[in-house]
């Protein structure tokens, strides 16, 4: 694609980098293929080739309008478009740049400002979060149907965490929300990776990856928090102490794994951001790696169960890091009978945020797959992303868990059953 970028903006890093992958794309088309808006939707500008050509308009100084913001706002980040695109075309960067530079010239109205600043003080912060959902759950029963969904009921204990005792030591991120949705699903990692012969621990002062604020387009606000952690973090990775960060969400680890990107340009924290992406795992690359061992805990019991699962596999797992089939993998050797599940390359519409902003086009996305998770009849559903498990869990009867946490299960009733 042939650019002319405009003056006061092709000598920005910003520009630079967007000019050069808007010269990646040729316009081939493939990404409207597996694009959830615009299978929904049908308008070309609900898709990576349409916003491509907003965002190359909007660079060559074309008015920006609310419209172009529209269009912007309603790109879930799925990245689907990335797994389809024969000319590799960095669409996630550059509907990054695309909206940061939307947010400066089209101003929203006052709802749409105080709803974004509602979400970004509210969702990376765990404490005041903890105690929002605390006080939601207390009146949940006389709220609108659509808000009494996104509430769910309070979580179960998180359960036993295993005692730092291996010579291997991960360090896992916390999160935001999932410490008060699902508190579960570290200690069951930490409890899978001791039998693994590895030991998790956190670092107290890390919280929220960045992304919740960043993808709100207060892109400087996300930074911050990448930084946070990334000094919470730095004193283990220094001394040695641990060998990778292992992430249970897979929205936290996609981003986490774009640190070195994100802060390339930043002296104090580019070459400590590089090293970070490089050693961030996702807790199903940890496990993959231990497959053998793995499998020595797994005995012919437990494989005898083939109890029905379905998998959805996020969009952060499988288009963001690219990490497909190992969680299956996993499973399956398990014991797990994996139901077929018909365009699982979709989105759930959770998004992040998006199905706060975006509710309609959400609840749209949340039906089709729900139908198409329910369609081989399994008993549960498994997934690797807080966002995704808590917005599928609104959207079927069946229940909704994190993977780990049923392996973990697994390991627990075969270990009984040999004792």
């Amino acid at each position: 694609m042939q650019t002319k970028i405009s003056e006061h903006v092709k000598n920005t890093l910003q520009g630079q980098e967007a000019d050069a992958i808007l010269r990646s794309c040729v316009h081939c088309g493939f990404c409207l293929a597996t694009c959830p808006t615009y299978q929904l939707l049908g308008d070309e500008l609900d898709s990576p080739r349409g916003r491509i050509y907003l965002i190359k308009q909007m660079l060559e100084g074309q008015p920006v309008t609310s419209k172009t913001q529209l269009h912007l706002d309603r790109c879930l980040t799925c990245r689907a478009c990335e797994t389809t695109c024969p000319s590799g075309v960095r669409y996630g960067a550059l509907v990054d740049i695309g909206r940061n530079l939307v947010e400066q010239q089209a101003k929203r109205n006052i709802h749409g400002t105080m709803t974004r600043y509602v979400l970004r003080k509210l969702l990376p912060n765990t404490d005041i979060f903890r105690i929002v959902m605390g006080a939601g759950r207390m009146v949940r029963a006389v709220l609108p149907a659509r808000l009494r969904q996104s509430i769910p009921p309070r979580a179960k204990a998180a359960g036993t965490w295993p005692k730092t005792r291996h010579t291997r030591t991960m360090l896992v991120l916390d999160g935001c929300v999932q410490p008060v949705l699902a508190p579960g699903i570290n200690a069951a990692a930490a409890r899978v990776l001791d039998r693994l012969g590895i030991s998790l621990i956190k670092a107290s002062n890390a919280g929220c990856c960045g992304a919740v604020t960043f993808h709100l387009n207060a892109q400087q606000e996300g930074l911050d928090y990448m930084r946070r952690n990334i000094d919470a973090w730095w004193p283990l990775i220094e001394n040695g102490q641990i060998e990778a960060i292992v992430m249970t969400a897979s929205g936290c680890g996609v981003t986490v794994k774009e640190y070195g990107h994100l802060l390339q340009h930043e002296p104090s924290y580019a070459e400590k951001a590089r090293h970070i992406s490089t050693i961030t795992k996702d807790l199903s690359e940890v496990v993959d790696s231990e497959l053998e061992r793995f499998k020595c805990l797994v005995h012919s019991s437990a494989r005898g169960q083939k109890i029905k699962l379905a998998f959805h596999s996020p969009c952060t797992l499988q288009h963001g890091m690219k990490i497909r089939g190992v969680i299956e993998k996993i499973l399956a050797i398990g014991g797990f009978d994996l139901t077929y599940v018909p365009d699982n390359h979709l989105c759930c519409g959770s998004a992040g945020t998006y199905s706060i902003l975006q509710a309609d086009l959400s609840e749209q996305l949340l039906k089709n797959k729900a139908e198409a998770l329910e369609s081989g009849q399994p008993a549960l559903i498994a997934t690797a992303n807080i966002g995704c498990l808590m917005h599928l869990q609104a959207g079927t009867r069946k229940p909704v868990k994190h993977w780990i946490e049923i392996v973990d299960n697994l390991l627990v009733e075969n270990a009984e059953k040999n004792n």
